[in-house]
C-alpha cells in the first residue's frame, strides 16, 4: 500500500511539472543592442543575396548571419519608434555594423540622416 502511495504521488508531480506554463515549446526571442545604417541610394535596383531586387521603399535589411526571410524588429531606443524589416541580403561588411535597413525603414524609426545610429534588434530564429 505504501508503494502505490509512493507511486501515485510520483505521477501527479511529475504531472504537474509537465503542464507548467512557463515552459513552453516556442523559441525564445533574442535581442541585442547593436549599430546599423541603411542602404545608399545607388544599390536601388540591384540584385540581392535571396535574389529579389533592393527597392528603398520596402521594409527590408541585411544581415551577415541571420537565415533569409527572417523578421526583425528594429527599435530605436532614442525616440522609441521600431520597424518590422524582412532580411534579404548579406552585410553589412564592416564588423562595427549589424544591419542595413532600406530607406524607408531608416525613415520610418528616424536613422535615415544620421548614417549609423544605436539600434535595439528583436527576432526569433526557428
Amino acid at each position: 500500500m505504501k508503494y502505490l502511495l509512493l507511486l501515485s504521488f510520483c505521477f501527479l508531480f511529475l504531472q504537474v511539472k509537465a503542464q507548467n506554463p512557463d515552459q513552453s515549446n516556442e523559441p525564445d526571442s533574442i535581442k541585442k543592442t547593436v549599430l546599423a545604417t541603411y542602404y545608399h541610394r545607388k544599390f536601388e535596383g540591384r540584385r540581392t543575396t535571396s535574389g529579389a531586387k533592393y527597392r528603398a521603399k520596402k521594409l527590408t535589411a541585411a544581415h551577415r548571419s541571420l537565415p533569409m526571410g527572417t523578421l526583425v524588429t528594429v527599435t530605436n531606443p532614442d525616440n522609441g519608434k521600431s520597424v518590422v524589416v524582412k532580411v534579404n541580403d548579406r552585410g553589412p561588411y564592416s564588423k562595427k555594423l549589424a544591419i542595413d535597413l532600406s530607406e524607408r525603414a531608416a525613415k520610418q524609426i528616424g536613422i535615415f540622416r544620421k548614417g549609423i545610429a544605436k539600434v535595439n534588434l528583436s527576432y526569433t530564429v526557428e
